[in-house]
């Protein structure tokens, strides 16, 4: 039986990886980027426009989808799929990030997490055998482990103890997974790594779960408010010491300079509400760096976002100048969001492609040190 993962080729430069991963609904080309819908909703575009601007893959929030309408709901209703009108890939987060950062009370216990919604304040409950039966109810193609994530900064022992349940949590939601038929009718389980700023943690965290031999490794912990040369040393403290047989996912980041930086320490899979959020306030990003529509300069720019030859043609905003997308932003109007979201999105699904392209083509190093260049060049000069 072929592996769900192909390593299809190597960066000679960087860590970088080509890949292909099968789920039940799709093969995924990887590095891909992963849009985001934390109710079951994409924010303010269709399933069909996914399709079009080439998403592969999406996630849903086992913590959101729970509380409202609740997984069992939707599972009497066909699943996520069938329930959101998406066909390919999805991908489930535990709900453990969720309850630390947004629970108004948690205690954290050997067993899971007691803690209170934050929606009504009602007492909920979340350990390994929730959080896999919800992300079962949901049918989820790839479904990730309940983990600790410890906060930016954190004590060495705290962040060791965080490290030793994680891991506990982690072999608790694989048996579970396994014992239910879950693994065996192709779904995978992705288990998180966790350390913070500790790399001997990092590395014993990744030998630990890579051990347990998981479908696939998560880069957790990361992002929660440490600088970015820090985040970026955490990540290139893990990856070595993951299985080069199956997919990394880097979860919940970045900017287009971070994803091509974390796909040169070798990570495959991102996600990250930063183009969708951003698109809603007027902000888009470009070759040369990301633009704010709200300002002044772009009252009376006839130019699209982007120059012709650098758009595809599923990016609907091309069609549209900067003035005026910068006239619907100011006045509120719900056609900015579901613009500015398409090409944001597009933006970065793009990207992939094009990091996918120049990993084929053998010079994924050079390129990315180039686009990034280009990138922040343009962003300090509108800064200056």
């Amino acid at each position: 039986m072929p592996s769900h993962f192909q390593l299809l080729k190597t960066d000679t430069v960087t860590a970088a990886r080509r890949g292909r991963l099968t789920t039940r609904h799709g093969v995924i080309e990887t590095p891909i980027f992963m849009p985001v819908g934390t109710q079951g909703t994409v924010k303010s575009i269709t399933p069909a426009h996914l399709r079009e601007i080439g998403a592969q893959i999406i996630l849903g929030n086992t913590y959101h989808l729970n509380l409202r309408p609740g997984s069992e709901l939707i599972r009497d209703l066909g699943g996520l799929h069938k329930f959101m009108g998406w066909e390919g890939p999805i991908l489930t987060d535990s709900g453990g990030f969720q309850v630390f950062s947004l629970a108004k009370l948690r205690d954290i216990r050997d067993d899971g997490v007691a803690f209170q919604s934050h929606l009504d304040g009602a007492k909920l409950f979340l350990g390994p055998r929730e959080v896999m039966t919800i992300q079962q109810n949901l049918g989820s193609d790839i479904a990730m482990v309940i983990d600790e994530c410890p906060p930016w900064p954190c004590e060495r022992d705290a962040c060791a103890k965080a490290v030793a349940r994680s891991l506990r949590w982690a072999m608790q939601c694989k048996q579970i997974a396994t014992d239910s038929g879950f693994l065996a009718a192709g779904h995978h389980v992705f288990a998180i790594t966790q350390g913070s700023t500790f790399d001997d943690l990092r590395r014993e965290a990744a030998e630990s779960l890579a051990a347990l031999d998981f479908p696939g490794y998560a880069v957790g912990g990361v992002s929660v408010g440490e600088p970015e040369p820090e985040m970026l040393k955490q990540v290139g403290a893990t990856t070595p010491f993951l299985p080069a047989d199956k997919p990394r996912y880097t979860m919940g980041l970045g900017t287009p300079p971070q994803l091509l930086k974390m796909i040169a320490l070798g990570v495959d899979m991102f996600d990250c509400v930063l183009p969708t959020r951003v698109a809603r306030n007027g902000l888009v990003f470009t070759p040369d760096g990301p633009l704010n529509l709200r300002n002044e300069q772009f009252r009376a720019d006839p130019r699209p976002i982007v120059a012709d030859g650098e758009v595809g043609a599923a990016n609907y905003a091309h069609n549209f100048s900067r003035a005026y997308l910068r006239h619907l932003t100011l006045a509120g109007e719900i056609l900015s969001c579901t613009l500015l979201t398409i090409h944001n999105l597009h933006f970065f699904l793009d990207l992939m492609a094009q990091a996918r392209a120049h990993l084929d083509a053998g010079d994924y190093g050079a390129w990315h040190r180039a686009w990034i260049a280009r990138y922040e060049a343009g962003a300090a000069a509108r800064v200056a």
